[in-house]
């Protein structure tokens, strides 16, 4: 209670100077007892020994999806962007242990816009231009859902001004069991007749 007091009016600005605070409420102090591994006496605030729990992880007993494939298409204008944002993806790739199957360059598209130069006559004097969009395909190999969604987080929060990107996952996923068994096998034995000519 008096520390809390002192800590509040050396925060108020009192007389004493701020390395004197600082070196009192550094101080702890624990007592030896047999059932308590350490009681705090002085400092800031006590700490409560009630186990922390974290509200982002959640803990399910339902089965991970698991993907095949992860196909991630960047876009972007500047050819030097994308070639650093690859080097930086396959690196965190291979930081969380994600198999990368391939990276692969399509060929880039060019949409020309032609306009005339002038704004009354002279149709021949024109002007051209064109936008160059560069493509970069990453493909991962055998994920987990928790594995994809942590890594297309960080990709996806990472991912330069200017540069667009497309997700698909292939899921890997249990054959059905009105499919397992051929359909012949559980079909109903017919008799068959002859016929007498």
């Amino acid at each position: 209670m008096a520390a809390g007091w002192l800590w509040r009016r050396l925060c108020q600005g009192s007389a004493f100077p701020v390395s004197y605070a600082s070196r009192i409420m550094q101080k702890q102090y624990f007592l030896p007892s047999s059932n308590l591994m350490g009681a705090r006496l002085a400092g800031s605030h006590g700490d409560t020994q009630e186990p922390k729990i974290n509200p982002l992880v959640s803990i399910s007993d339902e089965p991970e999806t698991l993907y095949k494939r992860v196909s991630i298409l960047v876009k972007g204008h500047d050819k030097a962007v994308l070639d650093s944002y690859e080097y930086f993806a396959v690196l965190a790739a291979k930081e969380l242990g994600i198999s990368v199957e391939k990276v692969d360059k399509p060929p880039k598209t060019i949409e020309r816009l032609t306009l005339l130069k002038s704004v009354h006559i002279y149709k021949k004097h024109r002007v051209q231009y064109e936008m160059r969009t560069h493509y970069m395909c990453l493909e991962l190999k055998y994920l987990t859902s928790s594995t994809a969604a942590v890594y297309l987080e960080y990709v996806q929060r990472n991912l330069p001004e200017g540069v667009a990107m497309e997700v698909k996952k292939t899921k890997i996923e249990r054959i059905p069991e009105h499919i397992q068994k051929p359909v012949w096998d559980t079909l109903p034995q017919v008799e068959e007749t002859e016929v007498k000519s």
